[in-house]
């Protein structure tokens, strides 16, 4: 390891990307160069290929340069605040810079606070456990349920899917304004979704939040990864996002926003870390003193690497440029959404009409299918993973098949057999490291299993579809 701990130090301000150069055509332009891009998989019908990745949406996979951070930063780590020795101070000196970093990367406003968490899950909980007194919560149904279920101790509205992004704002302004007792209240809406891929209308619900005095969490899980995203010109309160998302799955989140709410609450976790001061009582008990920092919330030794992996992605994405990024996203989007409209088998779901700006996340059932079998087979026969189920968002799935509420149906578990209609779709996600060779591949497939069906025979297993090798 030739690389000194001063200079791993300096990374976050003065590594040079790699594999950004923007072509003049950004639609052009190279794939970001990932972890694992040149894996290969067995197919069932004999023989390997390359594996195509086509899950981001769940979880992307590494930049090379976020593992190149990662791996010259790890003979130097430490464990951070207060460690007396070099690596420790060094360590701090990363995990710290990395705050700034990512709310650089967020555009916050002066005095906002960034508090690492575990993933989007953990920040919106957080959050939750930080609402005032008689807080009332808006969400639409058409949340992921991380954003969905956090607030078990607040009064919550559940509002129904809206079909264009205007009736999401009508909608969430009469919900506001008719609430009683009129007290503080909270709106969590995500910035694309999980599902369509479509993005919202975040910057009229902030304006139609803050007009009837409510605060506004943005879950960002699915924008950030694809689209700059400024909390000044959102005018969002707080902002959520995963790691693993961002091409940096290393096991942390982030909650940034604004400071009152985190200073106000009892830390969200107990112990080391968020504790200022510690003093025994005359009568045997313990004060505690509490940071009114964001280590308030960050209890524990913090995941170090994780953190500093996040921030490396931030600048990565950042050098590359959205706009580039955007522009050949958006080229992938349209091979595959013109791949799969010559194919009258197949429908894909939407909430605000085939015209919708999204991000590279489409969902689609196939007549005559159960989708577990189909993602099964693109996976066994092609070599393409995908995923199938009601993707944690089950009011929102449910609302697009045009299911009753109380139809069975389970996240990635059939509950047909093969070839029988399943309450459950088939999601093809993508993004900044995805070749246009694994999207072509993909909309080959559907085409030749539509018209031909599958080549192998499937069964379920364990709640999933798997080929049947007997």
């Amino acid at each position: 390891m030739s690389a000194r701990p001063d200079a791993v130090a300096a990374t976050l301000v003065e590594t040079t990307p790699a594999g950004t150069a923007e072509a003049a055509d950004p639609c052009c332009a190279a794939p970001l160069p990932v972890l694992g891009r040149d894996v290969t998989v067995p197919l069932v019908t004999g023989g390997e290929v390359t594996y195509a990745a086509l899950d981001y949406a769940a979880s992307a996979p590494a930049l090379q340069r976020v593992w190149d951070d990662v791996a010259a930063y790890a003979p130097y780590y430490g464990s951070v605040h207060r460690g007396a020795g070099y690596l420790s101070q060094l360590s701090t000196d990363l995990f710290e810079n990395s705050r700034v970093t990512v709310a650089e990367f967020l555009d916050c406003r002066p005095g906002d606070q960034v508090v690492f968490t575990r993933s989007t899950t953990d920040s919106l909980n957080l959050l939750a456990a930080t609402l005032p007194a008689d807080c009332q919560v808006f969400v639409f149904e058409t949340e992921h349920h991380a954003s969905l279920l956090p607030w078990r101790d607040a009064r919550v509205t559940y509002l129904n899917a809206p079909r264009t992004p205007g009736q999401a704002v009508a909608t969430l302004e009469r919900a506001l304004a008719d609430r009683d007792p009129y007290g503080p209240a909270l709106v969590c809406v995500t910035g694309a979704s999980n599902v369509t891929g479509e993005l919202w209308p975040v910057k009229e619900l902030a304006a139609a939040a803050h007009a009837h005095g409510a605060r506004i969490v943005l879950d960002a899980a699915q924008l950030a990864p694809h689209h700059r995203v400024s909390v000044q010109e959102l005018d969002v309160d707080w902002i959520a996002f995963s790691g693993h998302k961002l091409y940096a799955p290393f096991g942390s989140g982030v909650l940034a926003g604004r400071a009152d709410w985190l200073q106000d609450s009892e830390p969200y976790l107990a112990g080391g870390g968020a504790s200022r001061k510690v003093a025994r009582r005359a009568d045997g008990g313990v004060d505690v003193e509490w940071h009114t920092t964001a280590a308030r919330h960050e209890a524990g030794s913090p995941n170090v690497i994780g953190v500093y992996s996040i921030a490396s992605a931030c600048k990565a994405l950042t050098e590359a440029g959205f706009d580039s990024l955007v522009a050949r996203e958006r080229h992938l989007i349209d091979t595959v959404r013109a791949g799969l409209a010559e194919v009258p088998e197949v429908r894909v779901l939407s909430l605000f009409g085939d015209d919708a700006p999204r991000v590279g996340v489409i969902s689609f059932v196939v007549e005559g299918w159960n989708s577990s079998h189909f993602a099964a087979a693109l996976s066994a026969e092609y070599g393409i993973g995908v995923r199938d189920g009601l993707f944690c968002a089950h009011p929102l799935v449910r609302t697009l098949l045009g299911s009753d509420p109380q139809d069975p149906g389970e996240c990635g578990a059939p509950e047909a057999a093969p070839g029988e209609r399943s309450l459950n779709a088939i999601r093809v996600s993508f993004g900044a490291g995805t070749p246009d060779e694994h999207v072509e591949r993909f909309v080959g497939a559907v085409k030749e299993l539509v018209r031909d069906g599958a080549q192998w025979k499937y069964r379920t297993e364990d709640g999933r579809c798997v080929p049947d090798r007997g």
